[in-house]
C-alpha cells in the first residue's frame, strides 16, 4: 500500500469510496442523512481546492482509502477519514492519519467523530488525540472533538 496526494481526477473514485465507507456510520446512528452521504462531487471539488486530500492505493493502484484536512492558523483540521469497508482494521486508517499530519505539520491537530463510533474514538486516543469538547446533536448523538498537540521543530 501507498499513500499519494489525491489529484483531481481521483475525487470521484473518492466520493464514491466515502459513500461505501460512511453508510457504517449510518446504521450506527440510524440516520442515512449523515453529512458525508449528502456530499456531492462539487463539495469534494471544493474541499481538495482548499485543503490537503490523500489517498491509500493498493498494490495495483486501487483507492482503497482517503483522508482530508485543511490549515486554520496553527491547527489542521482532519475529517473524513475512511477505508473501504472490506479492507478496514489492518492499520490504514492510522497510516493515513498519520501521513496527513506529516504532510503539514502543525502544533494542534483537531478532528471529531460520533460518541457511537467506538472504533473511531480508540484509534483517536491510540494516536494521541485527547477529548476536548462534546457537542450535543440530538438527544442520543453527542459530537466528539479531539486535539492533539505536538512540538513542532523550529523552522517549519
Amino acid at each position: 500500500m501507498r499513500i499519494l496526494k489525491a489529484q483531481p481526477e481521483d475525487l470521484g473514485v473518492i466520493l464514491a469510496l466515502q459513500y461505501r465507507a460512511y453508510r457504517s456510520e449510518a446504521r450506527l446512528l440510524n440516520d442515512d442523512k449523515i453529512p458525508p452521504l449528502m456530499q456531492t462531487l462539487g463539495d469534494v471539488e471544493k474541499e481538495y481546492r482548499e485543503g490537503i486530500v490523500l489517498k491509500a492505493v493498493d498494490e495495483v493502484g486501487v483507492i482503497i482509502g482517503s483522508v482530508r484536512a485543511r490549515e486554520e492558523g496553527d491547527t489542521l483540521h482532519i475529517g473524513k477519514l475512511m477505508v473501504l469497508p472490506e479492507k478496514q482494521g489492518r492499520g490504514i486508517g492510522t497510516q493515513l492519519l498519520v501521513a496527513i499530519e506529516k504532510s503539514c505539520p502543525k502544533p494542534r491537530y483537531e478532528l471529531f467523530t460520533s460518541n457511537i463510533s467506538i472504533r473511531n474514538l480508540k484509534l483517536y486516543e491510540g494516536l494521541g488525540y485527547r477529548r476536548f469538547r462534546e457537542e450535543q446533536v440530538t438527544p442520543e448523538l453527542k459530537f466528539v472533538y479531539m486535539e492533539k498537540t505536538v512540538k513542532v521543530p523550529a523552522g517549519e
